[in-house]
C-alpha cells in the first residue's frame, strides 16, 4: 500500500498547492490577506516599527514582520482593521491585534488541542509520518503527533521547530482533509517532513534549492501549488 500511495504522489498534478510556510516578504503576506479577505490594498511592506505595528495610508499596508508568522485569526483582524465598515469593528480588530505576543518565544505556536471529532484522522497521519520517516528518511526523523487544526485556513500545512521545552509539531488543515482527500494530504505531511528534515539537518527552514533537491528526492514537487480558500 506504501508503495502504491508512493508511486501516485509522484504522480501527483503540478497545480497542487502547499501553502504552508510563513510569508517571507510582503507581498507574500498581502497575498496570504487577500485571501482571508483584504481587497483595498495593493501594497504591503514590512516593519520593524514596534510603535505602530499595522498601519495603511491610501492603499499601502504596513505590517511588523513579526504578524508573518501570525496565526489565521490574528491575519483575519488585520483585514478587519483595514476593511471594517465601523469604529468599532476596527477598535475590536485592534485589540485582537495588540494581543498578539510580537517577539515572544511562543508568539506562533499557539498550542490547540486536535477537536475530538478529528483524533482518529490524526492518529492516522501520525502513522504515515512514521512510515515516511521509515521509507524516505532513513528512519532518522524525530517522532512527532500530527496535529489536525481547524483553525488553519490559508495553509494547508505547517510544521513548528521545537522551542524550549516543546516538542517540534506538524499540523495539517482539516478543511484541507475534507475537500482534497487523503493523497494529497499525504503529500502535503510528506512537504511538511522535508521542513522537519531541514529542522533537524540545523538549515534554514525555506523553500530554497535546499528543499527543493530534498522534495524531489522524496518524490513531491517542490512547485507544488493548490488554494484552500474558498
Amino acid at each position: 500500500m506504501l508503495q502504491a500511495l508512493t508511486r501516485r504522489l509522484r504522480g501527483a498534478p503540478a497545480q497542487l498547492t502547499l501553502d504552508f510556510a510563513p510569508p517571507r516578504t510582503g507581498g507574500e503576506l498581502l497575498a496570504c490577506l487577500r485571501t482571508l479577505g483584504l481587497r483595498s490594498i495593493t501594497s504591503c511592506r514590512l516593519t520593524r516599527n514596534r510603535r505602530v505595528m499595522v498601519s495603511f495610508v491610501g492603499s499601502e499596508l504596513r505590517v511588523h514582520e513579526g504578524y508573518r508568522e501570525a496565526p489565521d485569526d490574528v491575519l483575519a483582524a488585520i483585514v478587519r482593521f483595514v476593511e471594517g465598515g465601523t469604529r468599532l469593528e476596527r477598535a475590536r480588530a485592534r485589540r485582537h491585534l495588540l494581543a498578539y505576543p510580537i517577539g515572544s518565544a511562543g508568539a506562533s505556536r499557539r498550542p490547540q488541542a486536535t477537536h475530538p471529532e478529528d483524533q482518529e484522522s490524526a492518529a492516522r497521519l501520525t502513522e504515515w509520518h512514521a512510515r515516511f520517516n521509515a521509507e524516505h528518511f532513513g528512519g532518522s526523523l524525530r517522532p512527532v503527533q500530527v496535529r489536525v487544526s481547524r483553525r488553519m485556513r490559508v495553509r494547508l500545512g505547517h510544521y513548528m521547530a521545537a522551542t524550549g521545552a516543546e516538542s517540534p509539531e506538524i499540523a495539517i488543515s482539516r478543511r484541507h482533509l475534507r475537500r482534497h482527500g487523503w493523497d494529497e494530504a499525504l503529500q502535503t505531511l510528506l512537504h511538511e517532513m522535508v521542513h522537519q528534515w531541514q529542522d533537524e539537518q540545523g538549515v534554514p527552514l525555506n523553500h530554497g534549492a535546499t528543499f527543493r533537491r530534498k522534495a524531489r528526492e522524496v518524490g513531491i514537487s517542490p512547485r507544488a501549488r493548490r488554494t484552500v480558500a474558498a
